[in-house]
């Protein structure tokens, strides 16, 4: 008689896993961010709508989301690029690239942020070659771009390679046999294979520039309705001792940010679901 035998898993089973994740995800995320809503909860609705919608926090608002998402889409562009590099290419000093992508996850970003301040201030290295052409990067918006594209490509180069490894080099094959010209190649085979990574790149670089302040107080110049991210202005409500004025700031910025980035992952989730169902190519 045959007796079965119960695999045993390492890992606890689902229902005690699943209760330290809540626990963690309590302690860490959900409770502090509640904290926030409790605060500001303290002002009437017209304090809150004032301090919210005010002429100040609308220009914060604009700059942070704007810059924040220019920069990840130039990230998702050359990010893309610098990728395919590292995984298709071999040539001399590939590792060292390789890990200059990853610098700006171990630089302090106040560090980066005096670097780039100091490059393209107007006396700067780069920055007095831009004044004389009449641009102006330091102390104006194009600076904030800057430091955001900086902290925010490793998400992108880090997000896409790992797929565009997977890539079967058949699949480009099969397409010039067919006749398929390089770029009618990528817009409709590689494209759609590549693009739920870029989006998540995107969505990933996006988040870390939304919440940036270290790297862009050097560079903005901190002018209020003109280089003054949210980040910012929060600090300076708190230095004011302004505490409810300060949470009602996050508590916008927490909730337009996630409305963001909840349409982002319902994108994602739709373009997986259109290459399960096979109205888009998969491997």
């Amino acid at each position: 008689m045959a007796v079965a035998s119960r695999h045993r898993s390492i890992i606890p089973g689902f229902g005690l896993t699943l209760g330290f994740t809540i626990m963690y995800l309590s302690l860490i995320v959900l409770i502090p961010l509640s904290t926030l809503y409790f605060k500001a909860a303290t002002l009437s609705w017209s304090e809150f709508w004032h301090t919210v919608a005010s002429a100040r926090a609308l220009a914060a608002y604009r700059l942070s989301f704007g810059a924040s998402a220019l920069a990840a889409s130039i990230n998702t562009i050359f990010g893309l690029l610098a990728a395919w590099v590292l995984v298709r290419y071999r040539f001399p000093g590939k590792a060292l690239v390789d890990a200059v992508v990853d610098l700006p996850f171990a630089l302090p970003t106040a560090v980066a942020g005096i670097s780039l301040t100091a490059l393209y201030a107007p006396t700067g290295l780069l920055g007095r070659r831009f004044e004389a052409g009449g641009i102006k990067i330091a102390y104006a918006y194009p600076g904030v771009v800057v430091a955001l594209t900086f902290i925010g490509l490793p998400f992108v180069v880090r997000t896409l390679q790992p797929v565009l490894r997977d890539l079967n080099p058949e699949i480009e094959e099969a397409a010039a046999s067919l006749g398929a010209t390089r770029r009618q190649t990528f817009l409709k085979v590689l494209f759609p294979l590549i693009f739920p990574a870029a989006l998540t790149g995107f969505t990933l670089a996006f988040a870390r520039a939304l919440g940036e302040y270290g790297s862009v107080v050097f560079i903005s110049g901190n002018m209020p309705m003109r280089t003054e991210i949210v980040p910012l202005l929060i600090m300076t409500k708190l230095e004011e001792y302004d505490y409810a004025g300060a949470t009602a700031l996050a508590v916008s910025m927490l909730a337009i940010s996630f409305t963001l980035l909840l349409c982002i992952n319902l994108l994602q989730w739709w373009t997986r679901r259109q290459q399960h169902s096979g109205l888009w190519p998969s491997q």
